[in-house]
This record gives C-alpha cells, sequence and structure tokens, in this order.
C-alpha cells in the first residue's frame, strides 16, 4: 500500500494551529500601531457607555443651547456697542462652525437675543447659568469617564462653583478662537488690499488656505480645553495636544458631512415641519461622540497606559466543621435494631432446648 502523499494534511492539526495563531485583526494590529491605538480607543469609548455620555449630552445641550446663546450676546451687545463691527464678526464665526440650515437658525437666535438685550434681565441670567452648569456637569463628568477616573462625590457647593469656572473658561475658548478666525480672515483681507494684491486669484486662494488653518487652530484651541482642562482631575496635556488635533481636523470634516446629511433629510416633509430641531440633535449627538472619542484616544495613549490593579484575595479561614448528634446516625439504629433482633431470636431459642420434655 502506498503511503500518504505530502500533499496531504491532518485536519485537526490545521484546525488547532489555525486556533493557536493570531487573527488577522491582531496581526494588523502588530504591523500599525495607528489601528492598534483606535482599537484600544474604540474599546474604551464603548466600554464606559460613550453612546450613553453622548445622549445625555445632546439632551441638555438642546436644553441650554438656546439660555446660553441669549444671555451670552445680550452680554456682548450691551460690551461692544462702540464695535459692532467684531460682534458681527463673532456671530458669523459661529454660525460658520454649524453645518447647513442649523447655522441660519442660530443666526436668528442670536439676532434676537442682541435685539431684546434689555429684556434678558437677572431671570435670564440665573436660566442660562442653571441650564449650562447642567451641560457642563454632564461634559465633564463623560469626559472623565472616558480617562478612567474613579468616580466621586464631591460637595454640592463645589461641584457647581468648579463647574461654572469650566462653562466660562469654555465660554471664554470659544469666543477667543471665534474672534481668531473671523479677525485674521478680515485682517487677511485688509492686508491684502493694502499691498494691491486684492483682485489676485492666487493671493485669494492663499487667503483661504490661511483662513482654512487658523479656523483649525481655532480649533485645536477649544478641542485642547474640553479633552485637558474640562476632566475633573488632571490629565496629561501631551496627549490631549495629539489628540486635539485629530479633533480639529475631524470637526471640520464632520462638517461636511452633517451639511449633506441634513440637506438630504430636511428635504422630506417631516424634514420641512422639524428641519431645524432635527438638525440640531443630530449634529449635538455626532459632534459629542467624536469629542468623546478623541477623549478616549487620548486616553489610550502608550503614556497614558495604566496596569489595572490586581486585587489582594482575603486570607484563608480555616473553620473545622464539628457535627455533634444526640443520638445514633440512622445506619446505627438500623444496626443496633438489627443485633437486638437476632439476640432475641437466639434467647427463644436456647429457652425452647433447655425446657424439659414430658
Amino acid at each position: 500500500m502506498a503511503g500518504p502523499t505530502t500533499d496531504e494534511k491532518d485536519p485537526e492539526k490545521d484546525a488547532k494551529g489555525a486556533d493557536d495563531g493570531p487573527s488577522a485583526i491582531e496581526k494588523a494590529r502588530q504591523r500599525m500601531p495607528w489601528l492598534d491605538h483606535v482599537m484600544r480607543a474604540g474599546t474604551r469609548y464603548t466600554d464606559r457607555h460613550g453612546d450613553h455620555y453622548a445622549a445625555a449630552i445632546t439632551y441638555f445641550s438642546v436644553l441650554a443651547l438656546v439660555p446660553i446663546l441669549m444671555v451670552a450676546f445680550a452680554i456682548a451687545g450691551f460690551v461692544l456697542q462702540s464695535q459692532p463691527e467684531l460682534l458681527q464678526q463673532i456671530q458669523d464665526g459661529i454660525t460658520q462652525q454649524v453645518p447647513g440650515q442649523l447655522g441660519d437658525t442660530i443666526n436668528q437666535v442670536i439676532d434676537q437675543a442682541i435685539s431684546s438685550a434689555g429684556a434678558v434681565g437677572i431671570l435670564g441670567l440665573i436660566g442660562a447659568l442653571y441650564s449650562g452648569i447642567g451641560w457642563m456637569g454632564n461634559l465633564r463628568e463623560a469626559l472623565s469617564e472616558q480617562w478612567a477616573q474613579p468616580p466621586e462625590t464631591p460637595n454640592v457647593v463645589k461641584k457647581t462653583l468648579f463647574d461654572l469656572v469650566a462653562l466660562v473658561g469654555l465660554g471664554l475658548a470659544l469666543v477667543l478662537s471665534f474672534a481668531i478666525s473671523a479677525v485674521g480672515s478680515a485682517f487677511g483681507r485688509l492686508l491684502l488690499d493694502l499691498v494691491g494684491l486684492g483682485g489676485q486669484g492666487w493671493a485669494r486662494f492663499l487667503l483661504g488656505v490661511f483662513t482654512v488653518l487658523l479656523g483649525l487652530a481655532a480649533n485645536w484651541l477649544v478641542f485642547l480645553w474640553v479633552i485637558a482642562r474640562l476632566p475633573r482631575a488632571p490629565v496629561a496635556v501631551k496627549s490631549a495636544m495629539r489628540a486635539a488635533v485629530i479633533g480639529a481636523v475631524g470637526f471640520e470634516v464632520l462638517k461636511q458631512v452633517m451639511t449633506i446629511y441634513l440637506s438630504s433629510v430636511t428635504q422630506s416633509p417631516a424634514g420641512v415641519a422639524f428641519g431645524p430641531i432635527i438638525g440640531l440633535l443630530v449634529f449635538a449627538f455626532f459632534t459629542s461622540r467624536f469629542i468623546l472619542f478623541v477623549t478616549a484616544w487620548a486616553a489610550t495613549a502608550k503614556e497614558n497606559e495604566q496596569e489595572e490593579p490586581v486585587e489582594v484575595p482575603a486570607p484563608a479561614v480555616i473553620r473545622p466543621e464539628v457535627v455533634v448528634r444526640s443520638g445514633p446516625s440512622p445506619a446505627a439504629a438500623a444496626g443496633l435494631l438489627g443485633a437486638g433482633a437476632v439476640t432475641a431470636v437466639t434467647g427463644l431459642l436456647g429457652l425452647r432446648a433447655l425446657r424439659p420434655r414430658r
């Protein structure tokens, strides 16, 4: 008989080798460190309930957006009464950050806030602070969760005060970023006109590139503040700086995608009726998810990896078990009954043998 050829394979051996070897994804993660980092960030985002926190942030964002915008621009209207052009540039910078027709809705809210600045009053300020602090509290909890920071229960007054300071800091960062983008664009146009290049196409193209880069720098500033300063415990700024670059570029891409998506959604009858609120919800939800994922990316960087603490098992306690019974066990009782019966029968037989015969 001919032996097995060299082409024949052992199915059991192949199956065992396939089970023991790394999968295709594991091999790809070993070859590409960036893919491994993305996978770790996705795992962190999922394990730390990123979607649930994003939904909560979206809910509070919708509640807090209108009162915060109205109070902020009512104050800005008073402060910048002598500089309406700067106020308009900041307003344009905000509306340009929102995709599609949603920017027009935000613009209407801002115009109404500026026109009715005197009617906002103390009650409007209190309402805006209440809504803003609630929104900031949820945002900080979500970011702290992505950084795997242990939950704390600080004093209510202290927590509210810190959330208020964080809200003011984020507002200043947003205003500064919008002002940088708007003022930088206006300064670039003015500079081109001064040197006589305002009508040159290549000069306008370079100015457009400069404006885009300036906008990215402004977005980077905001993302850096959110990732590094809003979590309740200090975090590594180096990781946050790199993550903020991804956030700034990704946010621009997200805006373009949302513009296309919202334009398609608002063409339906329901979209025409509820277009602004649908657009606000969708944009806020995807933006919240993106912010939390970028934060998870920063938290899973190599320099931030921490070994999970191994719990020390409790000391073994030896407890000897002694069982005390008041009577014999069932087996012993059966044996005693059997022995008693045998003894009784034997005794009766012996008595009959000793009885005299008649």
